[in-house]
């Protein structure tokens, strides 16, 4: 189960930090200045970091199955299509086709017991 968007304000995701397990990701969507945004939490070791859904290769999503980011043993994110691995501590690509690249980021931050997630700043 996907944790739960607390707000309306499409610029912003949030959910309780407990919802995203270590190991486990949240999938969402953001309106940034008109441009639809997906993206995804990742809870790794405790710390949580947010990248846009999009393998810098080629351009896909990373998942093939919904909300399915990381390798069995939840210690990197892999893209689907092409295998690139990727470092879910900071988005960089360290095999396959776009070794040196790395995943866009979204800010997040904490605000007591929850996630946020916001647009980048133009």
């Amino acid at each position: 189960m996907l944790p739960f968007r607390l707000m309306t304000d499409p610029a912003q995701w949030r959910c309780a930090a407990a919802d995203v397990r270590p190991g486990h990701t949240a999938k969402f969507r953001l309106e940034c200045g008109g441009k639809r945004v997906h993206g995804f939490v990742v809870n790794h070791e405790g710390a949580f970091h947010a990248y846009v859904n999009r393998c810098p290769h080629v351009g896909t999503p990373l998942d093939l199955w919904e909300n399915e980011f990381l390798s069995e043993d939840a210690r990197t994110i892999v893209c689907a299509t092409h295998g690139a691995v990727f470092e879910p501590a900071t988005g960089r690509c360290i095999a396959g086709p776009c070794a040196g690249d790395a995943l866009g980021t979204l800010p997040l931050r904490h605000e007591g017991e929850h996630v946020v997630v916001e647009c980048p700043q133009a």
